[in-house]
């Protein structure tokens, strides 16, 4: 029971709340103690958050969830986690969660509890709307990022960081829907009803836009970062989030293309090795010589 209680809380999901050192990584503080322990505190309180939604989520989408291919394998809708028990560690976690990151900060608590009611709305209704569905998924994201930033002092954080998340999380929305849609056929509507108002050539529409804008807004970020100082070389990151793009575009019309962008991310090893590469690059003009 406890081990179906800890995938309940889906651990594997928890790397979506990283974007919350975005503030910290960006603004160069990554190396400093005390403000990384801050934004590690505001990432563990994120999870605890987020845990809660999916507990919401999966108590509300039992029915659905148990005719699902694979959704009907999680703990609770496979019965290993009985839902009293859920109800039982909801509400430990909201305990938990709540006065701790009031503790941390009070801005923190508030965005947290934002979240979560973000979230249940999405659990309760807007999952069930075409594109707001996905929008709400973006703007769960740039909360995560708020929650990094509010717990230290910020020299400066660009708005283009902001946009460039909603767009990564749209991609990511938009992807999900996509490969559903692929594994699921002609049954995705009983699954998931807001999938009948997608369709395959529409969402391949929709991320090639959303790609296209992130490349965009990444190469204006670039331009905007060090712009006082003269300093354009984050500009170099450029053609590895130009080859990320393409290559994603290229596995998605591919035959062996399966699964969302996160776990597609996981498995491609020229996307692993790109992400390696950028995120080298970009430390290093970072934190590096002078900005």
């Amino acid at each position: 029971m406890l081990k179906a209680a800890f995938e309940s809380l889906r651990p594997r999901q928890w790397t979506k709340n990283s974007v919350v050192f975005a503030g910290l990584v960006f603004d160069g503080q990554l190396t400093q103690l005390a403000p990384f322990l801050r934004v590690l505190g505001a990432f563990l309180l994120f999870c605890l958050f987020s845990s809660i939604t999916y507990l919401i989520n999966d108590l509300i989408d039992l029915p659905s969830d148990r005719q699902h291919p694979v959704k009907s394998q999680r703990p609770i809708a496979s019965g290993r986690l009985s839902r009293p028990a859920a109800y039982a560690m909801l509400a430990f976690l909201i305990l938990i969660a709540l006065p701790a990151a009031y503790f941390l900060s009070p801005r923190l608590a508030l965005i947290g509890l934002a979240y979560t009611l973000l979230m249940l709305l999405y659990s309760k209704f807007l999952k069930h709307l075409v594109i707001i569905d996905v929008m709400t998924i973006a703007a769960g994201f740039v909360l995560r990022v708020l929650a990094g930033l509010v717990v230290i002092t910020v020299n400066y954080f660009s708005p283009w960081l902001f946009i460039l998340t909603m767009l990564l999380a749209l991609f990511l929305g938009f992807g999900k829907r996509y490969a559903e849609l692929k594994l699921l056929d002609q049954a995705a509507g009983t699954v998931r009803k807001v999938l009948d108002g997608y369709t395959l050539p529409l969402l391949d529409q929709y991320l090639t836009i959303v790609m296209a804008a992130i490349a965009i807004t990444y190469m204006l970020y670039t331009f905007s970062i060090h712009q006082n100082s003269g300093d354009m070389r984050m500009m170099l990151t450029i053609p590895f989030v130009l080859y990320g793009v393409f290559r994603y575009t290229y596995l998605m019309h591919g035959s062996g293309f399966s699964g969302p962008p996160d776990e597609v991310l996981l498995r491609d090893k020229p996307t692993l090795i790109t992400v390696l590469l950028w995120g080298l690059t970009a430390s290093a003009v970072l934190y590096l010589g002078a900005k």
